[in-house]
């Protein structure tokens, strides 16, 4: 017979061996669906930013409509450089490789904490080949955390032509009303900066549209102010504002 030590030591055995044998089997799912899960994310960012430009890819399919009419490149705030990209996944992967740098307390009004000398810029073609406008990732924090957005210029470099917040986690209702379209149609057609390359887009309680400016949200003071922060960060010369620039100065890239 058996003792019971015996049975325990054939116990312990066999819930070691199905601990080994799943966890090799979720690792290799891990591995063979991280392919998949970057190609489905990269898919949803090129429907977000063609969605920011107003292009319509419905019929289509975001990626095929993406590959014709979007050119993917990365701007260096420092030096001005301008790097092209076969697609976003390579852009992606040299952006990994780039180290973000500290952001000064007294420059980070958006709360951004780092950002990287190489900021991405998607170009955005009209059926003619044409660059029609040019879309701009950025990023401010909100009421409970991080909100991130597209945000299109167009090709003069100063006229915002789309607005797009694709993930945050503001309240429904509230805040999460950065979301709706028929709030974040409000900035289309105003100026982002001004000639000089001052800032001039403003989310402002009882906003003057004359004076630029665009109502902020009600019951969502902290939100709000959060979006046009994000703006005064990431239109200045601490992120696209030389970028802007030279749109301005040179026409378009």
């Amino acid at each position: 017979m058996a003792s019971k030590n015996d049975t325990m030591a054939k116990t312990f055995t066999v819930v070691i061996l199905l601990c080994l044998v799943c966890s090799i089997i979720v690792a290799g799912s891990a591995v063979g669906l991280k392919e998949r899960q970057e190609a489905n994310a990269a898919l949803a960012k090129q429907a977000n930013i063609l969605a920011t430009a107003g292009i319509d890819f419905a019929g289509r399919g975001a990626e095929a409509v993406f590959s014709e009419r979007v050119g993917v490149m990365t701007f260096n705030r420092e030096t001005g450089e301008i790097t092209q990209y076969d697609s976003m996944i390579a852009m992606e992967a040299a952006l990994a490789d780039i180290r973000a740098q500290s952001v000064a307390s007294s420059d980070d009004v958006a709360g951004v904490r780092t950002i990287r000398p190489e900021l991405p810029v998607f170009a955005i073609r009209d059926e003619s080949g044409d660059v029609q406008s040019y879309v701009l990732d950025v990023r401010g924090a909100g009421l409970w955390g991080m909100m991130y957005a597209f945000l299109a210029i167009e090709a003069d470099g100063q006229t915002i032509r789309g607005l797009n917040f694709y993930e945050h986690a503001e309240t429904p209702g509230l805040g999460g009303e950065i979301q709706n379209p028929r709030w974040a149609g409000r900035f289309e057609g105003k100026k982002a900066v001004t000639d000089g390359g001052d800032v001039a887009i403003r989310v402002t309680k009882g906003a003057n549209p004359e004076q630029n400016e665009v109502d902020a949200l009600s019951g969502a003071t902290i939100t709000s102010n959060g979006v046009d922060r994000t703006f005064q960060f990431w239109l200045s010369g601490n992120a696209y504002g030389s970028f802007l620039t030279k749109l301005r100065e040179e026409g378009a890239i």
